[in-house]
């Protein structure tokens, strides 16, 4: 086991599925981890687990929805004032929605949490990644990148036509081409920036979604793997030595695989890039 005393970790979306298992992981190897969930009595209950799971009372609370700009900013300052470093940041928290929904802040919630939730909060985190050198940033994309064929930049957020599994697909193709123009910019940084596909794994994704969503993860848990086997990968990527200075790739089982063509496409990414400082830039 990796130790990791003396480290600091940011999880988002810890209070269920992969996120909840990853964080009791990197805590249980001995880092100080900060949870950032949505759900304060979810987190409290989280919290309490994997304090005593991990033996160790360094686990911390940020509540936040990633949804919302204002929230997102609020939350990366109450980290910042603590003054600690950042040694790895997952960006792990993830939904879907069945149908159209948006944020306060005007935006498509699929896009503005899969995407921009992980792109404003790491934005506002890198100077304390960079000062934390060695660190790591870990995005959970996924094979949904499968679903389009690149980004709709013509109508980003299906407002013409929602069609929920391009709108996820979308979203998770956003994280690796993210992922790959910061791991450019990141360059001799000391800080490196990967992608992991957890595999199909039976979480809490989508229970927002009415009977269905919530009777789905029961059914798919027959078939699909584990979230402690779908974790794997992020951890491997938040920890492993192997990894040491390796920025820009994608891993599934814990090797590292191709995505498809056009989450490798530096255009689109550098474009996705300008949109997305953009879609920011208003203060919360």
């Amino acid at each position: 086991m990796t130790d990791l005393n003396g480290k600091t970790a940011l999880v988002t979306g810890a209070t269920s599925g992969i996120g909840k298992v990853s964080a009791a992981a990197l805590a249980t190897m001995g880092a100080s981890v900060y949870l950032l969930c949505r759900n304060p009595d979810k987190g409290q209950e989280v919290l309490r687990s994997i304090k005593e799971e991990a033996g160790h009372e360094r686990v911390y609370l940020i509540i936040a929805d990633l949804a919302e700009q204002a929230q997102v900013r609020r939350a990366a300052q109450e980290f910042l004032a603590t003054g600690e470093p950042l040694h790895i940041l997952l960006n792990n928290a993830g939904i879907t929605n069945a149908s159209w929904r948006e944020t306060v802040d005007g935006i498509e919630e699929t896009f503005a949490v899969n995407h921009l939730g992980y792109f404003l909060l790491t934005q506002l985190l890198l100077d304390r990644l960079k000062q934390s050198a060695p660190a790591r940033i870990v995005n959970v994309a996924s094979d949904a990148h499968h679903f389009v064929k690149g980004m709709r930049f013509d109508d980003l957020e299906f407002r013409h036509k929602y069609k929920t599994f391009q709108v996820y697909g979308q979203s998770k193709l956003a994280n690796l081409l993210y992922a790959l123009e910061l791991a450019e910019r990141l360059e001799g940084s000391g800080v490196t920036v990967n992608s992991v596909h957890p595999g199909a794994v039976a979480t809490g994704l989508g229970t927002q979604n009415g009977l269905l969503g919530k009777i789905l993860p029961l059914i798919t848990g027959v078939f699909f793997r584990s979230p402690e086997k779908g974790a794997e990968s992020s951890i491997f990527a938040c920890t492993s030595a192997q990894l040491e200075g390796v920025s820009g790739k994608y891993f599934y089982n814990c090797k590292e695989i191709k995505p498809k063509p056009w989450a490798r496409d530096r255009e689109a990414a550098q474009k996705l890039w300008q949109i997305s400082e953009e879609m920011i830039k208003t203060e919360g």
